[in-house]
């Protein structure tokens, strides 16, 4: 993503010897987020992503590329991870861990319309019903005891009615955590940041009665194991709102969930609690994205997002509460 690391051509033709992927063509760095340093990737082989991980271990990222290599294998369309020449799914360059992945076919669509939302909510459901044998677990790392941990923080920047907000709504996925409802929601691995520009879709030869074909969901190093149905909220909360003010777009939200539904039904507390978790997914990001703004990394590339969205998103679902349960309504499985 933001270049944090640079490689020297030197450096990664050097690098490139524990792989058998032939002779660099060109590196080209990635732009667009703040995590990682991610970098496209050519060569006489073909075309990859090499990441470099700037925050993420040596003892944590093997979940990560075993769940897409898992991913793969039951035909989810996601980037499989290369191996080295000993087996290895990653290595060291400049000290930290590094793997280069395939490069999905298409690109980004950042104005989705309702056969593109379709088309990501029946992959996120055949993706999460995939990982159910999964052997590694991880938690998500950006979840509850993360937010309690960050956001005093970040409470200095802000003006009192934004304090207050961040407060109560803690407060709130507290009890919502606690309870036996929350408890008894199934899940599983889970991408926990499925945006817009974390899917491809490939236009050219659609299958047959779609206008538009998914290329692949990409970008799993926010991936980890948790309730499906935050998973189904974080990408709503991106895919399926108006952009100036955070409002659901019905079409668009009810085109997603009629589509994940027909492969995983919504059990009666996923229904129940269907916006106690999109305002879950609000605040993950707002936290996420307050603290990357006013507590940001220097980098070669970095543009931070801002805050202010997710802050209009979360007072939208807590305003709009009763009415978000009208799109969790549950639809019969396809025969």
């Amino acid at each position: 993503m933001a270049v944090f690391t640079a490689v020297t051509d030197t450096e990664l033709a050097h690098w490139l010897r524990d792989y058998d992927l032939g002779d660099v063509v060109e590196l080209r760095g990635i732009q667009s987020g703040i995590e990682n340093s991610n970098f496209f990737l050519t060569t006489t082989r073909g075309e990859y992503v090499l990441t470099i991980f700037e925050k993420l271990t040596a003892e944590q990222l093997p979940f990560y590329l075993d769940l897409m290599r898992h991913l793969a294998s039951h035909r989810v369309p996601v980037p499989d991870p290369m191996p080295r020449n000993d087996g290895a799914l990653f290595g060291l360059l400049h000290g930290k861990p590094a793997a280069i992945v395939s490069k999905l076919e298409g690109k980004p669509e950042l104005a989705p319309q309702v056969e593109h939302c379709t088309e990501v909510g029946q992959m996120l459901a055949r993706m999460h019903l995939a990982g159910r044998d999964f052997t590694r677990d991880q938690p998500n790392l950006r979840s509850l005891a993360w937010w309690e941990e960050t956001v005093p923080t970040v409470l200095p920047f802000l003006d009192d009615a934004q304090r207050t907000l961040l407060a109560s709504e803690l407060d709130h996925q507290r009890a919502f955590f606690a309870s036996d409802d929350y408890a008894a929601l199934p899940g599983g691995p889970c991408h926990c940041d499925l945006f817009r520009d974390n899917a491809m879709f490939a236009h050219a030869n659609p299958a047959p009665g779609h206008e538009v074909r998914l290329g692949g969901f990409f970008d799993f190093y926010f991936a980890g194991c948790d309730k499906w149905l935050f998973d189904v909220a974080v990408t709503v909360n991106d895919w399926c709102v108006d952009l100036a003010t955070g409002a659901l777009d019905a079409p668009r939200a009810e085109a997603l969930l009629r589509a994940y539904q027909t492969v995983r039904p919504f059990t009666p507390e996923e229904t129940r609690h269907w916006a106690d978790m999109l305002r879950a997914g609000a605040y993950r990001f707002w936290v996420s994205r307050l603290y990357d703004f006013y507590l940001p990394r220097s980098a070669e590339l970095l543009k931070p997002h801002d805050p202010g969205h997710f802050e209009r998103i979360l007072r939208e679902r807590v305003a709009g509460s009763a009415a978000d349960t009208l799109h969790a309504t549950p639809h019969r499985p396809c025969n």
